[in-house]
């Protein structure tokens, strides 16, 4: 599949598949729909503990050179697991701007780690963070309550609505601890209602720019 890399109005890159019209990121900006969307709405809740992270979609790593960013700057020590089924090859991941648009050059080497460590192994980022990608289908996720945190990730409704099906969600239940949450982007009936059945308290709240509202998930 055609990719193309492209700027989003936040002046940050994204991978753009054009056969799909879908991107990676917001097109409205990259960065800021990260943040919005897993550090404002997600990470924020768990500030200053030591917690466990699942990303469905790790993609082009922006979300998890974020998070360490933010670990950094709080201290707080974070177990991160990004499943992706089609990973973006490193070459192309390193050339997103990510490190200069965050003012982050002296992390420049651990973006590039984060991409180039090998798969299905943990691997030490930094003294208070730690990275496994796994490259998995998101439906042979088998996990048990195992995670604080969920960066749901995924390529949109309209391009893949088996990946925000009932059945996806039942997972992300089981994979979460006792008061774990989960945060998406997405903001549909069929996706809160799925969230509903699995018993998730599902609240809406105000989405990233260029997005009127999305989704948070609660296991209780």
């Amino acid at each position: 599949m055609k990719r193309e890399i492209l700027t989003t109005n936040d002046g940050s890159t994204t991978i753009h598949l054009p056969d799909w019209d879908e991107s990676y990121h917001s097109k409205h900006g990259a960065i800021q729909e990260a943040y919005h969307v897993f550090i404002k709405s997600g990470l924020s809740l768990f500030k200053e503990k030591s917690i466990s992270i699942l990303e469905i979609g790790f993609g082009t790593g922006l979300n998890a050179f974020i998070t360490y960013l933010e670990a950094k700057k709080y201290n707080q020590t974070i177990d991160y697991v990004g499943v992706e089924a089609y990973p973006v090859l490193s070459n192309e991941a390193l050339q997103m701007n990510y490190v200069s648009e965050l003012n982050a050059t002296e992390e420049t080497e651990v973006f590039a780690k984060m991409h180039q460590s090998s798969w299905e192994e943990k691997h030490s980022i930094s003294s208070n963070f730690s990275l496994t990608k796994r490259k998995q289908f998101f439906q042979d996720i088998s996990d048990e309550n195992a995670f604080d945190l969920i960066y749901f990730d995924a390529f949109g409704f309209r391009v893949q609505p088996e990946l925000w099906s009932l059945e996806i969600f039942q997972k992300m239940h089981k994979a979460l601890k006792i008061n774990g949450v989960l945060v998406t982007y997405a903001c549909r009936g069929s996706i809160k209602r799925a969230m509903l059945e699995c018993r998730f308290k599902v609240e809406k709240l105000p989405g990233a720019p260029g997005k009127r509202e999305m989704l948070r998930a609660t296991k209780f």
